[in-house]
């Protein structure tokens, strides 16, 4: 079949599939939950955190504090995974991804440990670096090891690992945030839980194959970035680096760049806006008088839900619209759902549904096509680094918006405000789709 033929099978789309590609697909998602969780357990442990580091004077600029703690980490993560997605081009997506998990699940348990807000800020960054290596590294595996027809779902599926970890991150919170069983210091226990998967490393030993698909590329010394390019082999007979080789070719340079723009609509405004709707969610409640420390949790679940249900269900979504009408609604509903959320004042329980609506859309659809559609767009020698400029190096950049976010929220009338102004970055999607060839039903590149 040619790479432009679409894939016809009628048979279901699991079929195929045996136990060999369901163990890389857990493998990988074993590590993407506890990333899911980690991003989202520094999110609602963050604003208790704060006010048991800080003194009393310094929480008037709380928002700023936070806004750093988040920059810090997204700061991180983006370095640590640029570099984790090159080194797994260079010595395999199953080696990278077991280190990573190591170091993340041992950094968050120190995290649990931290005496100031310097040191939390810290092992942040620090967790960040090894969190950021474990993505590009799990979605190259799965997309190399599964049949074409399945690749979308699976990597969809895949993608909900990290949806699943925030629903159980919101999950654990919204029990400890009930009953307290450190008192102000209950927030370690949410880090204390992260370091958990280190056990899973024994797990990935085992369980995990390298992909054939990598393993074959490198030894025919395949070092085209997209498929179809004619690269000449180096007179020394060293492999050209990842890096050079993605932006030397014309073709791979103008993907890149397209595609980590939307990354970068998709990351700053996941940052910046959306994770301020626990804390809108509480000013809510406050202004209705309702109970406080209640609906912030509640909220926080909800729309982790949300997101967890899309994230499941968006390789099926991605593969019946088409990659570039998938991409045009997530955009469009991502800039929607965020002024209807930050301009909301009813109904409390109103406000939960779009909360979940908002899960489905800026967190589910809007990071699943990250998993989805870079690796499509590049060939195997590449396209870890690919996947990582893409989905971390957004973040060398994004990081600052939470910092920015806080600043406006302190400053500039509230979290309304802030997330109207910011929100207007995914009008980025509204027009880059065009730009970017259609992929649905393609074989993924050699």
């Amino acid at each position: 079949m040619s790479a432009t033929a679409a894939i016809s099978d009628s048979a279901p789309w699991y079929s195929g599939l045996s136990a060999k590609h369901w163990r890389v697909l857990w493998g990988s998602y074993l590590g993407w939950i506890f990333d899911g969780y980690e991003a989202f357990a520094l999110i609602v442990a963050l604003p208790p955190a704060l006010r048991t580091l800080l003194a009393p004077e310094q929480m008037v600029s709380a928002p700023i504090y936070a806004g750093l703690a988040i920059g810090i980490t997204l700061l991180g993560w983006g370095i640590g995974g640029l570099a984790g997605g090159v080194l797994a081009d260079y010595f395999g997506r199953k080696r990278m991804m077991m280190w990573s998990v190591f170091f993340y699940a041992l950094l968050t348990g120190i995290t649990a440990l931290s005496t100031s807000l310097a040191m939390l800020i810290a092992m942040r960054f620090l967790t960040g670096l090894a969190i950021g290596a474990e993505w590009s590294t799990g979605i190259a595996l799965v997309a190399e090891s599964w049949p074409d027809k399945a690749r979308p779902k699976g990597l969809g599926l895949l993608q909900s690992g990290f949806g699943a970890g925030a629903v159980i991150a919101s999950a654990i919170w919204f029990v400890l945030s009930l009953t307290q069983p450190l008192g102000p210091d209950t927030w370690r226990l949410m880090f204390a839980v992260g370091a958990l998967p280190g056990l899973c490393v024994f797990y990935l030993m085992r369980a995990l194959e390298e992909s054939e698909r990598w393993v074959s590329a490198v030894r025919e010394r395949r070092w085209e970035a997209v498929e179809g390019e004619h690269v000449a082999k180096a007179k020394s007979g060293k492999r050209p680096f990842t890096l050079t080789s993605l932006f030397r070719s014309k073709e791979a340079r103008r993907r890149i760049w397209l595609t980590f723009l939307m990354s970068l609509a998709t990351t700053t405004g996941w940052w910046a806006v959306s994770t301020w709707s626990p804390v809108y969610a509480e000013q809510l409640a406050a202004a209705q008088g309702e109970m406080a420390g209640v609906w912030g949790p509640r909220i926080a679940l909800v729309y982790t839900l949300g997101g967890w249900l899309a994230y499941m269900s968006s390789g099926f979504v991605a593969d019946w619209l088409g990659r570039r009408k998938y991409l045009l609604f997530t955009f469009v509903g991502s800039l929607a759902i965020t002024w209807l959320t930050y301009l909301w004042t009813g109904n409390l329980w109103t406000f939960a549904l779009i909360a979940f609506l908002n899960g489905v859309i800026t967190l589910g659809f809007g990071f699943s096509w990250m998993a989805i559609y870079p690796v499509e767009l590049f060939t195997a020698t590449v396209r870890s680094s690919a996947a990582s400029v893409v989905f971390n190096g957004a973040r060398l950049i994004a990081w600052i918006f939470p910092i920015i976010a806080g600043t406006l929220v302190a400053n500039f009338g509230g979290i309304t405000n802030a997330a109207l102004i910011i929100s207007s970055i995914y009008l980025i999607g509204f027009v880059v789709p065009f730009f970017l060839p259609e992929t649905v039903g393609k074989p993924l590149p050699h």
